[in-house]
């Protein structure tokens, strides 16, 4: 019990925010109409009939693509925080900075030579 009324707060939110969600989906259940039928079992999909079968075949050449712009974007960020503290950090910390960017362009070569950034 030490100083635990400094977290009044905290369980007072912790509560409220447990039970909001609860009282939702209490509410839509008694609320929401309930009907069977064929229009109800059907998928949906912006209002059009779906024609064909469900397993297509995507090229695998779009996901590629995204995952290398994440990858190298998110990589990206963590040079932020080396850019707003440079002149604390010194020498050492600029070559492991320059390796780490040296890295990442090896890598965008490799993916660029491979075809990989290539869209058709």
């Amino acid at each position: 019990m030490f100083l635990l009324y400094e977290y009044d707060i905290f369980w007072a939110f912790l509560i409220i925010s447990s039970f909001i969600p609860i009282l939702a989906f209490l509410i839509s259940g008694l609320l929401a109409p309930i009907r069977k039928g064929p229009e109800k079992l059907s998928s949906y999909e912006s209002g059009i009939e779906p024609i064909g079968d469900a397993w297509l075949k995507f090229r695998i050449r779009y996901y590629m693509f995204a995952l290398i712009f994440v990858v190298f974007d998110v990589e990206t960020v963590f040079l932020y925080p080396w850019a707003m503290s440079f002149d604390v950090l010194g020498v050492s910390v600029f070559i492991e900075a320059f390796i780490f960017v040296l890295i990442l362009i090896v890598g965008s070569v490799y993916a660029w030579r491979k075809g990989a950034l290539e869209w058709s």
